[in-house]
């Protein structure tokens, strides 16, 4: 339930911060690699149901941000999800596998659709905001590879 919260605050706090102080762009770009690190988490602990957790955050977001922060994150995240939903529906391979080949595929489209719809696809903000989500993905991959194999060993 924790990363659900989280999950669901950081996308509202991070639409906000986007509207409230958009010349700190670059800052907002780098939070944006938890946001998919917690969004993994929830789908991890509830499937697809973790399309219902990206509802809520946009529909706060609509409440509290500009609207077109909240459009442009609506729009980016549906269609990083319908892409995470496909590899995650079609891939058989481990989990930990399913959320790197789905995070690879959808963080760069997710990042050139919301800040192309924001107009701040700037070379710095994409750099910033692929590392940082591509960093926090392999360590969720890392840490998941690493219980397995301890797993393993252990069994």
């Amino acid at each position: 339930m924790l990363f659900l919260l989280a999950y669901i605050s950081s996308v509202v706090l991070i639409n906000f911060a986007f509207s409230a102080a958009p010349h700190l762009d670059i800052i907002w770009s780098a939070w944006g690699g938890l946001v998919f690190i917690l969004r993994d988490m929830v789908q991890t602990r509830f499937g697809h149901g973790a399309i219902v957790a990206m509802l809520a955050a946009l529909v706060l977001s609509y409440v509290t941000s500009d609207p077109t922060i909240a459009l442009a994150s609506a729009t980016a995240f549906a269609v990083s999800e319908c892409i995470d939903w496909l590899v995650f529906t079609i891939t058989k391979r481990p989990l930990h596998d399913r959320l790197w080949i789905s995070s690879a595929l959808s963080i760069p489209i997710d990042t050139f659709i919301f800040f192309g719809l924001i107009d701040a696809l700037t070379p710095a903000v994409v750099i910033t905001a692929l590392l940082s989500k591509f960093a926090g993905v392999t360590a969720v991959w890392l840490i998941m590879a690493w219980r397995l194999r301890k797993q393993a060993i252990a069994g």
